[in-house]
């Protein structure tokens, strides 16, 4: 059992080639995942103790809820990817409201272009307020999006957070922009991610980014590797991360939201959008807080690979849209003159210098966590998700 995810399971093997490498199985309530390259023997085993449906021995093509299948880039046509979706799921939630629509003799609406309505502000909506039974229509509708948010649907992630803030107290107001983002659900159906492994083709590779010494500012030290890890097997991986955060955009408490993207190689592993808890009083206040969250989150994963016996290529190349902060956590001699951020600052430094992270500026236009931190116009989102979506 690794001892970072406990539904992770592990043994070392050999390929027919003589290339050493894991093989695992994923295990989620009564659901399973074998990865090997012999997988029917060991599902054959399990089979032996536990009752396997027949129709599940083979070639996953479900998991979760998520459309799982092979996926064959034009330009390699000899080599395939696994690739994961949520259309069957979507395609099913936007039928089951359409049906409870129809009952009310509403409709949903055609057209929809943009995730929420323009220039909605959720905690701005002062209509009244929900019955009960349309409080517990929030709550599913809710849930149902934030799964589709976990199983691929980056592009309406941002908004999912800024709705579910209200199930405490939902409003007519925010019921009816939830049926607008089904809306657009409806519309936009169709999108995978593509768990491509070749290194990140949009990004500079972390050995090509200069190495600053910061011996003299945090002198020897090193980052903590796991004394219990396993041998490391196969290809190293090259770990990137996406920041950014939109300085106060909430109206009401002015706090900033944070969006993160980790890839593993070219394959997108983690997406976050979420309040931060501190209200900054700049825009390079919150984001050193949402880098500083960055690479808490880089760090855990970092572990979780080691731990499942994974070898990492260098530092996580982080990249960000605000200069002031990147030269602030990448140039040792840079000096902080805001003390309100200096945990912050010293955390991102301080991991910079034992090469967890690796800091450089990426144009908020390329800078796909920008789609986590605000709402924005339907060309600019689609833009962005297609750099992450297929």
């Amino acid at each position: 059992m690794c001892k970072a995810d406990n539904d992770v399971w592990y043994r070392p093997a050999t390929k027919p080639d003589g290339t050493k490498y894991y093989e695992y199985i994923l295990v989620y309530t009564d659901d399973i995942l074998c990865l090997s390259m012999n997988p029917k023997s060991i599902l054959d085993y399990l089979d032996q103790r536990f009752l396997l449906k027949s129709e599940s021995r083979g070639q996953p093509k479900t998991y979760l809820g998520a459309d799982i299948a092979p996926y064959l880039h034009s330009y390699e046509p000899d080599v395939y990817y696994w690739s994961m979706g949520s259309h069957t799921y979507v395609k099913e939630a936007v039928r089951n409201v359409e049906t409870h629509l129809e009952g009310l003799g509403l409709a949903l609406k055609k057209k929809v272009s943009t995730v929420l309505p323009h220039e909605y502000k959720p905690e701005l909506d002062v209509s009244k307020e929900c019955n009960e039974e349309e409080v517990s229509q929030y709550h599913q509708k809710i849930g149902v999006l934030r799964w589709a948010v976990e199983l691929g649907r980056v592009d309406i992630c941002a908004e999912v957070s800024m709705m579910a803030a209200h199930c405490a107290m939902p409003r007519k107001g925010h019921l009816d922009a939830v049926w607008y983002m089904f809306a657009y659900l409806k519309r936009h159906d169709k999108s995978k991610m593509v768990f491509d492994s070749r290194s990140q083709f949009f990004s500079v590779k972390t050995n090509e980014l200069p190495r600053p010494d910061w011996s003299d500012f945090y002198k020897d030290v090193k980052e903590q590797v796991p004394h219990d890890a396993p041998e490391p097997r196969g290809q190293a991986v090259e770990l990137t991360a996406f920041v950014n955060s939109d300085h106060a955009g909430g109206t009401v408490t002015r706090r900033s939201r944070t969006g993160i993207f980790l890839f593993i190689q070219n394959a997108p592993i983690v997406w976050f959008s979420k309040k931060q808890t501190s209200i900054e009083t700049s825009s390079f206040g919150s984001e050193f807080s949402a880098m500083k969250t960055a690479v808490e989150m880089v760090e855990g994963l970092r572990y979780k690979l080691r731990m499942m016996g994974v070898p990492i290529d260098g530092p996580c190349n982080v990249k960000a849209d605000n200069m002031s902060m990147v030269r602030n956590s990448s140039v040792p001699e840079s000096q902080l003159k805001k003390k309100s951020n200096s945990i912050a600052y010293h955390y991102v430094r301080k991991r910079a210098a034992t090469g967890v992270v690796i800091n450089n500026y990426e144009p908020t236009g390329s800078n796909v966590a920008d789609m986590l931190t605000k709402t924005q116009s339907g060309a600019v989102r689609l833009r962005l998700a297609r750099s992450v979506l297929y």
